[in-house]
């Protein structure tokens, strides 16, 4: 009998000015160096969270070959993408940083620091005991590097791909069930209510917030399970009076973290325990959706606080696309993980600084 896998982070939408010249720092910042597809095209089926109106963008969807998921990197070319006209607090809701995974914190802060990254504060334990530090782009996007032991593959790089997203949720009892249930993070690493100890870079210094940290299993499922790895969602929350939705007054692709996506197999099924949970798909491509060299399956919803979370089913990967070399998934009779030297063969697209 089917049942709905949730196969990993696939990927977390980040929205910029410039799409080339965000994807070179994290490039050099992180290793997402192997891009999956580049695309330009109109987001037709966005209109919801676009004020009604199509607009165009160019994408670039790119990975970390040591495992973890991706960074889609969403620019507009229709519009200038606007940023929140209020600073960013930790205190806001939606998602308010993105984990990554590391080897080494100490030398993942140092080699930050040689870069000219600003970097937030020096390597700590957080509540699940694990080192890590934050980071904040020269986009004004934050980035928690994590100490993690889930790895597809292993290099002389210092990280690897997205571990997972901290997000700030009005209650974490009221979004626990969708990620526990229905997303499958059904560890609890830590849950935690103190004070706030790490930094005040955010002005959080001695608020008090309560901080939940999920995970996911540690079995590869789905075509590419082993490349995603094992993820994370820290939940965040807190009494404080004057907390904002950080897209407010804002469209989905302006600046900023603008959804966590999750690939998936059996989307119909998933769809339908949602339903029965009273969350409804608010875009459903439903048949196929092309983004140039990939096609699948993609829907989104909205959790209680109207974060947004994608959801993608893939039928079709570019693993070389000079030579015509695409994998067809949709016909396969499993959800099985495809061989590791296949997934490899995706960093034949590495690009080199």
């Amino acid at each position: 009998m089917s049942q709905v896998q949730i196969n990993g982070i696939q990927q977390v939408g980040i929205g910029v000015e410039n799409a080339s010249e965000a994807w070179e720092w994290y490039r050099k910042a992180f290793k997402m160096d192997v891009p999956i597809f580049q695309d330009s095209a109109e987001a037709k089926l966005m209109t919801r969270y676009t004020a009604g109106k199509v607009e165009s963008r160019h994408a670039i969807l790119a990975m970390n070959m040591q495992g973890g998921g991706g960074f889609e990197i969403w620019q507009y070319t229709s519009k200038t993408p606007l940023a929140s006209k209020i600073k960013l607090q930790w205190t806001d809701l939606g998602i308010l940083a993105v984990k990554i995974r590391c080897k080494d914190s100490q030398n993942t802060y140092d080699h930050l620091l040689s870069i000219g990254a600003d970097v937030l504060n020096r390597p700590s334990k957080n509540p699940a005991g694990d080192k890590h530090f934050y980071v904040k782009d020269p986009f004004g996007n934050i980035f928690e590097l994590v100490e993690n032991k889930s790895w597809f593959s292993q290099n002389k790089d210092l990280t690897g791909g997205v571990l997972g997203v901290v997000m700030g949720v009005s209650s974490i009892d009221k979004v626990l069930p969708i990620y526990q249930e229905h997303f499958q993070q059904s560890d609890v690493l830590a849950d935690s209510s103190k004070v706030w100890e790490d930094f005040d870079s955010l002005g959080v210094l001695g608020q008090a917030f309560r901080r939940v940290i999920l995970q996911g299993s540690s079995k590869p499922s789905g075509a590419v399970g082993k490349l995603l790895c094992q993820t994370q969602i820290e939940l965040i929350e807190t009494d404080h009076t004057s907390r904002r939705m950080i897209f407010k007054d804002r469209n989905w692709g302006d600046l900023g973290f603008i959804h966590v996506c999750f690939d998936v197999n059996e989307m119909c099924l998933l769809k339908q325990s949602l339903k029965g949970i009273g969350v409804e798909f608010t875009v459903d491509s439903e048949n196929e959706f092309d983004m140039g060299n990939a096609a699948g399956r993609f829907a989104y919803i909205e959790d209680p606080d109207g974060t947004l979370i994608e959801m993608v089913e893939t039928y079709k990967i570019p693993i070389m696309e000079k030579i015509g070399w695409y994998l067809n998934l949709r016909n396969r009779k499993s959800h099985s993980t495809l061989p590791s030297f296949i997934l490899k063969a995706l960093a034949l697209n590495r690009v080199k600084d």
